[in-house]
């Protein structure tokens, strides 16, 4: 048994407890944190009370106006809602709010657009792809072959060329782009010919620049021509944890093949207090969406630029950096990344260790990966990017004890509880959520 679990035989109502204690200590350890985790934001104050509503007690199977079940007058409207909204903020026909997750979204498109042990391009876990596009994960389970785009590692990107040799000989059932590392913008438009030559689907998993899409800052998948886009809503798009799907629909039965896919292919109940916590999310991203996305951008190049100058090896400096609210570094003269993001989370940093497209080993790869979002949710600018830096640096850099810069990363901290970019900003009764008593 680990020291800090309660014995297993105490009474529940100790477990209970126990479990409520353990939330409010992270809930603390948050609130004193500097969290930059690149697939995590928070939530407005608005759309976490509509999250923690009876929607979350709730069932509903199909879609507005054809359910399974009684009980959905109010969740109908919630849900078309949210459609339109998703339909209106990325300028498209089609939009699905019933995914649970991004991976549930990705599984989805999966059984619309493919049968099992079909033909898949994708980009390479080490080359910043995500794990569902692997065959360990979503891909892999649906029975897919999947085949990885050659990568330029110094630009951190697909090699164009390359990639549209391996299109026109694997002819794949549906060539997949989009990763978990997102630097720069896909190049989607100078892969059209490769993709139009073999006829297949092409589909964007823009989980990671949702927001930024959305913002108008990045790039738009749709317009460059990709059939399907699929996406996690809580990195830069700061919503619940859910999935999505967007399309224009210019393939025939290609609505009717998402929607089955969904439902019942791989969802049943759709967490709905998730989809109303989307909606208004959607709604304030109509609002601020352009700001935010500028914003996050800026200072992801603020801060790559910060570490840049403290001796820090972050990536494609030549190329500005990054285009995202992602940076990665490589810090294997650090003794890499596990070590590194193991040393910052006890000066309260918070990161993740990263695979750089040269290693091997994913427990210790070279790289960590570093975003911007939810600081640029909290308030904080190009000077407060600095800041950071200079406390990451102290500590992987110059070798301080992290328990040491802690304090001063508590202190730096105090300072920012409030989110921006939403409904209520700036009152006081819609305060950072991270309360000791708040669960």
């Amino acid at each position: 048994m680990f020291d800090w679990m309660p014995d297993n035989v105490a009474p529940a109502k100790d477990l209970a407890q126990s479990i409520r204690n353990l939330t409010r200590e992270h809930n603390r350890w948050f609130k004193e944190s500097i969290p930059l985790i690149a697939s995590e934001n928070v939530m407005s104050p608005l759309a976490r009370e509509v999250m923690n509503s009876d929607l979350h007690n709730r069932y509903a199977e199909g879609l507005p106006g054809k359910r399974y079940y009684q009980g959905n007058i109010f969740v109908d409207k919630i849900e078309s809602i949210c459609e339109d909204l998703a339909k209106e903020v990325f300028d498209c026909e089609f939009a699905d709010v019933r995914s649970t997750s991004g991976t549930v979204a990705n599984m989805a498109i999966l059984t619309a657009l493919t049968k099992t042990r079909e033909k898949m391009t994708t980009v390479a876990l080490s080359d910043g792809g995500h794990i569902s596009h692997a065959k360990i994960g979503a891909t892999g389970l649906r029975g897919m072959k999947t085949y990885n785009y050659p990568f330029d590692e110094k630009n951190m990107n697909i090699d164009v060329e390359g990639a549209k040799r391996l299109i026109r000989e694997v002819r794949p059932s549906v060539a997949l782009f989009g990763q978990s590392v997102f630097l720069f913008p896909t190049p989607i438009r100078e892969l059209k010919d490769a993709v139009d030559e073999v006829g297949c689907p092409t589909w964007y998993d823009g989980a990671h620049v949702l927001g930024l899409i959305a913002g108008k800052k990045f790039q738009d998948p749709l317009r460059e021509g990709i059939d399907v886009f699929s996406a996690s809503t809580h990195k830069t798009l700061p919503g619940p944890q859910h999935g999505i799907i967007l399309s224009d629909l210019k393939r025939e039965g290609l609505e009717t093949a998402l929607r089955r896919g969904v439902f019942p292919g791989v969802t049943s109940n759709h967490h709905l207090h998730s989809v109303a916590a989307l909606a208004v999310t959607l709604a304030e991203t109509r609002e601020f969406g352009a700001a935010y996305a500028d914003q996050t951008i800026r200072n992801a190049k603020a801060l790559a630029q910060a570490l840049y100058e403290r001796g820090m090896d972050v990536l494609c400096e030549h190329l500005g950096f990054t285009e995202s609210h992602t940076l990665i570094v490589d810090v294997e003269r650090y003794h890499g990344g596990a070590k590194v993001a193991k040393s910052l989370e006890a000066a309260n940093i918070i990161l993740n260790k990263n695979l750089l497209p040269w290693d091997s080993d994913p427990v210790k790869p070279c790289g960590i990966r570093i975003g911007s979002q939810e600081l640029t949710r909290l308030g904080m600018g190009p000077k407060e990017m600095v800041e950071v830096a200079e406390l990451i640096a102290r500590v992987v850099v110059k070798g301080e004890v992290p328990e040491r810069v802690k304090d001063e990363v508590i202190a730096f901290k105090r300072q920012f509880t409030k989110v921006h970019y939403c409904f209520f900003e700036g009152e006081e009764a819609y305060d950072y959520p991270y309360y000791d008593g708040d669960i």
